[in-house]
Parts: structure tokens; sequence; C-alpha cells
């Protein structure tokens, strides 16, 4: 059983995370200060150093679980052999499409705060994880067109990311539930994706 002491420790750390997400999702990473933090947690910014290195360290306890969760669903996808090769490339996007769509004021935060390109070495933990979902999409995109080059991965690949993020800002600010909006509009996201892989096929032949 914790201490009252840890308890409160806890119930510190979790105040301070919860207006680091609140900040980050109104202002944007880069716009939000420690000390803007601090006060929205309603503690001193010198108690933050207690418990996080620095806003980076915010980033990361704020996006990697929920990354790390996404990323395990979508490789459990990629190895369904019961599936074709475009069904997988459906269903991951539909999942992409979800998780984001479910953390709607966040997702932003969760992909693109701090982020590298997908063509580089990543030092953060935070890229890492992000190329790796990246990379597992590639992957699913090779599996269905298997004569392309690197090259021409990378740009479809990247092509296709774009129109993934495309459908998430035209629709990231809808009030419905998270449910009631992908059961509604799952038939126009696969149509969308039937038409990009068609178009993907016109520009290969």
């Amino acid at each position: 059983m914790k201490s009252k002491q840890e308890q409160r420790s806890d119930e510190t750390k979790k105040l301070i995370l919860d207006s680091a997400a609140n900040l980050f999702a109104k202002k944007g990473y880069d716009a939000v200060t420690i000390r803007e933090i601090a006060r929205d947690a309603g503690c001193s910014h010198t108690a933050i150093y207690l418990y996080f290195k620095d806003k980076e360290t915010l980033l990361h306890q704020l996006s990697l679980p929920p990354l790390q969760q996404l990323y395990q669903k979508l490789q459990g996808i990629s190895e369904l052999d019961s599936l074709s090769s475009e069904s997988r490339l459906k269903e991951i996007s539909l999942e992409y499409i979800s998780f984001c769509l479910k953390n709607r004021s966040m997702y932003d935060i969760f992909f693109n705060a701090k982020s590298s390109r997908v063509d580089e070495k990543p030092e953060l933990e935070i890229n890492q994880l992000r190329i790796a979902i990246f990379e597992l999409l590639k992957s699913t995109i090779h599996e269905n067109f298997t004569t392309l080059n690197e090259k021409q991965l990378l740009a479809f690949s990247r092509i296709y990311y774009y129109q993934l993020n495309g459908v998430l800002s035209t629709y990231s600010y809808q009030h419905e539930p998270h449910d009631v909006l992908i059961e509604r509009l799952i038939p126009t996201f696969n149509l969308a994706i039937e038409i990009l892989l068609l178009g993907f096929q016109e520009k290969l032949k």
C-alpha cells in the first residue's frame, strides 16, 4: 500500500500530465511553457522538475503508451495471413484513422510534436516509434505493389500517409461520438483507399 506522500506524489504527477495534455492540445507543443503547465496544474514550475526532466519528457510520457498500443495493434493486423494484402492495408488504415479520431485532441501531438523525417535515423524514442508505425504501413503498401523500388515505395507511402491525415483533418473537429463517426464513415474511408490504390496502379502502368 502506498504512503500518503506517495499518493500525493502520484496525484501531482497526474495533474501535471493532465495540464500538459490540455495545453498541448489547445496551443500546440511548441507554444506551451513549463511555467504555463505549472500554473494550470496548481504547482510551482520547480515542482515539475521533481517529476519530469523537461517538456520533452512530458511529451514522451503522454505519447509513448498510446503509440505503443497502436503499433502493437497494427503489427497484429499485418501478421494476419487470413487477409489479402489489400485487406490488411485497409484494416491497418482504418485502425490508424480510428485511433486518431479517438484521440482527436491529441493525435497531432502524438505524431508531429518534435517529429523527424521518415527517411532519417531518429534519435528520440518517440520518433523511433512513429517511424516504426510508418514503416509498418510502408511494408504493407509494398505487399500490394511488389515491383516498387525503394524510392517509389517511399513516395507512394508518403502519399498514402498524406491521404490518411487528410481524412483526419476533415473529421477531427466533429463532435459525434467516436463509434458513431467511424460506423458512418467506414464506407467512405474504404472507397477512398480503393481509389487511391487504383491511382497507384495506373501510375505504375
